[in-house]
């Protein structure tokens, strides 16, 4: 039977933050059963410069710096991107498996060609975007340079070496609910749980903390 993890890393989504109410379920969940748990920042230091390199120093600073153990990483969304890239490239050995909710997997690799509702060439012209940051609940600046940056790391393609969890809603309209069936598709690591339910699974969070807890403790592996 697989190891419990000793410490979750969350990662939020794009124009979240560690408030969200997932993040603060999946606190509430782990502290219960004394998992350690961290949810980074990724709007640090300014959301106007974020980038996918900058998210995965980050998460590189944190599984260094965390007791010793096996970590998990629960990635949301764009968290979920990041999530799958820095498996891949951990050389620690300390990542050892992986939780994706609604997972943006196709932001890098050039894929992108609109965020929300503006096009990749309008944001490059203008040099940043006007998006809504949910968590701030105003309206905030994002740089192009995410985008040019994203382009540099293609998760799609990425062999998967972790037991992964993965839930996707089938009726979400952010992420393509096909393009996660095609990824997960051949991967013999990877347990993918279609839900009946949108982007942020709203409605399904009591089915998602209960599986994932299951899974993170070793009581079920990802691909039973």
């Amino acid at each position: 039977m697989p190891t419990s993890v000793r410490h979750v890393i969350y990662l939020h989504g794009f124009a979240s933050s560690p408030a969200s109410g997932k993040a603060e379920q999946f606190r509430d969940a782990c502290e219960a059963q004394g998992t350690g748990f961290t949810c980074p920042d990724l709007n640090q230091p300014a959301f106007e410069t974020l980038t996918t390199s900058r998210m995965l120093a980050q998460v590189r600073e944190i599984v260094a710096g965390v007791p010793g153990g096996p970590v998990a990483l629960v990635g949301s969304s764009l968290g979920a991107f990041v999530a799958v890239l820095a498996a891949h490239e951990d050389t620690t050995g300390r990542i050892d498996r992986l939780v994706l909710l609604a997972p943006a997997l196709d932001f890098g690799g050039n894929r992108l060609t609109h965020l929300w509702e503006h096009s990749v060439e309008d944001w490059k012209r203008a040099g940043s975007l006007t998006v809504f940051h949910y968590a701030d609940e105003r309206d905030r600046q994002i740089g192009y340079a995410l985008y040019e940056d994203a382009g540099r790391y293609d998760a799609l393609t990425l062999p998967v070496t972790r037991p992964t969890l993965v839930f996707q809603g089938t009726k979400d309209d952010v992420v393509t609910p096909g393009m996660v069936q095609a990824w997960a598709h051949g991967q013999p690591l990877v347990d993918l749980r279609m839900l009946a339910d949108g982007h942020q699974l709203s409605t399904s969070i009591h089915t998602i903390l209960t599986e994932s807890l299951e899974f993170l403790t070793g009581r079920r592996g990802a691909t039973e």
